[in-house]
């Protein structure tokens, strides 16, 4: 690459909301970097320990707050306030981190380093498709190896499509403990004011790798063991307690859920003008909670999620799962004054909740005294993307599952079968099937990582689950693969069935933004909202739910009615609600290795999770140098150095080995040993050309220099014509 030819440009620019970097809109290519590290909340480089009053900081030995100077909340990493403090892990001191703001089609270089002692990571881009370059896609042992304490690893990549995206780590709960951010593609014309928020649950007591164990093992206080909570439906979550949320790394710590007793930690602000209308861009960064936005006094126009835009919603409030993300418009044309934003998790009957200030111009700097709108028969509140049916009837509230929306676009269909193509579907239930114990599994298959990186060095994979005794009423542990084959119209039926469910699924698909064409729910008291009974559109074939298929047989073959083709909208993280299912589909054309998995972080990190062997064969190959992982002693490194007669430098003789793809030949330790040949076949025909015109040129100048011998004699020191051309 010749970089005198890009112009490289990146600033930094510093918003209330947040700290961020934004790529000058003009440039070609974009640089910046993560610094990942651990931290303490409620701690300040210079002045040490702070403590919360009144929505600001002060020093900890400041005994009289009113008239001492604040501490300036730029330095400090506040949680939910909560004075004790907690480890975190954040990307440049931030938490979440710096937003990553580019424009579409630019080249982004990010140099991600890793200063924790003791922890691996990679940055995975959500909803990034990675076109061209799956190896930057940042899931450990999937797209590469992790980079190790010390390490640095830059991530290079074209930013597209234009959307509100987002970053994170892919390794463990390091996600849940901080190390997140949001990432926004914007269009180079785009003029609307926007604000960006990300909210999440919080504990400032533990980190989520606690809670991963006592998920598994149990959770007591006081020696007894402590129940989950549940949703709306009856639904469970696992047992992640919260303490608080936040709103752009920002809370307050109620003690009591019932009332609205807090400790005054600082919180985040929202400035508008009269007259003006913003974009929100809103991420759920979150372990495991739902959670419902809404503005006191002002309506939301709900326009994208994901990244794609949808015909606009008018809503009261809307549930984002975590992984998605979703674009609303305000238009401020309150009265100059306070107005609480609120989120809170949709546990029931006591939410755990977290506010910020959308801050009229003009308004003065006391905290809201607004209150949520209250819905009646005659002004019912419409809710959209709710993981259930229904509210109990007695709140007047009305639910919009996400397959009721339509895309914006009218010329963006969802991809059928041509010509003698047939479409191929497959069923996946995620869940948490058994009879002694209950794994996080697909089709009772939990999840384990490879050893290597898969795309890059998917010759050394010895997890697959060819080798494991999985079937329709068992389960096995493996590395789950699904291969299809290029420009395939794969139809995915997502589940949440069998023994195993009762708790909701938001799933993600990597490398995609997969067409969302039907979803099923439950059955659901119309009164109460509570679950009765699975969708019956789906045969288990079996307790387990391992072995799905439609119970009509009339539907297989692309034929289950109801489907939206015509004008789909389009995610890549949508939610699965217990007894339920998705249906979606894609159009197999990204090569690369892409994890599917519940982004709940407890579940994924339980086995949850699987990955599509797209179009195998036409994997671009990584840049040279890629990293390269494996256990020591590595059987299969073994064998090549063995059959290399003790030199792992020269060619290897044919082994075959089985992969989860089909029975190949194996000629070169990376798995690209043809292209290899090839390449070196054509560089020794270059090579032959240019030794030909050599020859050439060699016999030319011998007869130059016979023509100017006879010259010599013949003038005796005259000008030799021959010479002066030579």
């Amino acid at each position: 690459m010749v970089w005198g030819q890009f112009a490289l440009t990146v600033l930094f620019l510093a918003m209330r909301s947040s700290f961020g970097y934004e790529c000058d809109k003009s440039a070609t290519v974009c640089r910046t970097s993560l610094v990942i590290e651990d931290r303490i909340t409620m701690m300040h480089e210079d002045h040490k320990k702070v403590y919360p009053h009144k929505g600001k900081l002060y020093r900890f030995d400041v005994d009289n707050p009113d008239n001492a100077t604040e501490i300036p909340l730029e330095g400090v990493i506040t949680g939910d306030g909560y004075e004790p403090g907690r480890l975190v892990v954040v990307a440049n001191n931030s938490m979440p981190g710096p937003p990553i703001i580019v424009y579409v089609g630019q080249r982004l270089i990010i140099d991600v380093t890793n200063k924790l002692p003791s922890d691996t990571v990679t940055i995975h881009w959500h909803g990034l498709p990675q076109h061209g370059t799956p190896w930057m896609d940042g899931v450990p042992f999937i797209t590469q190896c992790p980079i190790l304490s010390g390490q640095t690893f830059t991530y290079d990549f074209i930013v597209e499509p234009k959307g509100t995206y987002w970053y994170h780590a892919h390794t463990g709960s390091m996600r849940s403990n901080g190390l997140n951010g949001a990432f926004v593609i914007r269009e180079p014309y785009s003029t609307i004011p926007e604000h960006i928020m990300v909210v999440q649950g919080f504990n400032h007591n533990r980190s989520s790798d606690l809670d991963f164990k006592k998920m598994l093992i149990g959770h007591f206080e006081n020696r007894q063991p402590m129940p989950t909570t549940e949703s709306v439906d009856g639904g469970f979550f696992s047992r992640f307690f919260l303490t608080s949320a936040l709103i752009n790394g920002k809370g307050r710590y109620y003690p009591n859920l019932t009332t609205e007793d807090h400790n005054f930690a600082p919180l985040t602000m929202y400035d508008v003008q009269f007259g003006n209308t913003y974009r929100f861009r809103v991420v759920n960064v979150g372990a495991q909670y739902p959670m419902r936005i809404s503005i006191d006094n002002h309506n939301l126009t709900l326009t994208a999620s994901d990244g794609f835009d949808f015909k606009p919603v008018v809503a009261e409030s809307f549930i984002i799962n975590p992984g998605e993300r979703y674009d609303f418009f305000i238009v401020a044309e309150q009265p100059r004054a306070n107005y609480w934003v609120r989120t809170e998790t949709i546990e029931y009957p006591n939410p755990h909740k977290a506010k910020a200030i959308l801050r009229y111009s003009g308004a003065g700097d006391e905290e809201p005294t607004t209150s949520r709108k209250i819905c009646t028969p005659t002004d019912r509140c419409l809710v959209v993307n709710c993981p259930f049916t229904y509210f109990p009837a007695g709140t007047f509230t009305d639910c919009m599952r996400f397959d009721q929306l339509r895309s914006l676009l009218d010329n963006d269909p969802a991809p059928v079968p041509t010509g003698n193509e047939a479409l191929v579907e497959h069923f996946l239930n995620f869940a948490f099937p058994g009879i002694d114990y209950f794994p996080s599994s697909v089709n009772g298959r939990q999840f384990r990582f490879p050893k290597v990186s898969a795309l890059t060095q998917p010759f050394e994979i010895d997890t697959s689950c060819d080798d494991q005794d999985c079937g329709s009423e068992k389960l096995c542990q493996c590395s789950h693969s699904l291969p299809l084959h290029h420009n395939d119209v794969v139809q995915l039926v997502i589940l949440n069935m069998g023994v195993g469910t009762g708790w909701s699924h938001p799933i993600h698909l990597h490398g995609y933004s997969f067409y969302v064409l039907k979803m099923g729910y439950a059955t659901y008291n119309e009164t109460t909202a509570k679950f009765i009974a699975p969708n019956p559109d789906i045969d288990c074939r079996g307790d387990f739910c391992n072995d799905a298929t439609w119970s009509d047989p009339s539907w297989l073959g692309d034929n289950v009615p109801g489907l939206e083709l015509t004008n789909p909208t389009r995610k890549d993280t949508i939610i699965i609600p217990s007894g339920g299912y998705a249906v979606i589909r894609i159009k197999a054309d990204n090569p690369g290795v892409w994890l599917m998995h519940c982004h709940i972080e407890l579940h994924a990190n339980d086995g949850m999770m699987m990955y599509i062997n797209n179009s195998y064969g036409m994997h671009p190959p990584p840049p040279d140098g890629f990293p390269i992982c494996h256990s020591f002693p590595s059987e299969y490194r073994a064998r090549k150095h063995a059959s290399n007669g003790g030199n792992m430098t020269t060619s290897a003789p044919v082994t075959r080995i089985v992969t989860q793809i089909e029975e190949v030949e194996v000629f070169e330790d990376d798995g690209y040993g043809m292209k290899a040949f090839w390449i070196g076949i054509a560089v020794m025909g270059v090579v032959c050309l240019l030794l030909i015109a050599y020859i050439l040129h060699l016999r030319k100048m011998v007869k130059v220099l016979e023509e100017w011998k006879k010259s010599a004699v013949e003038t005796k020191g005259v000008d030799n014509p021959s010479f002066s051309k030579f």
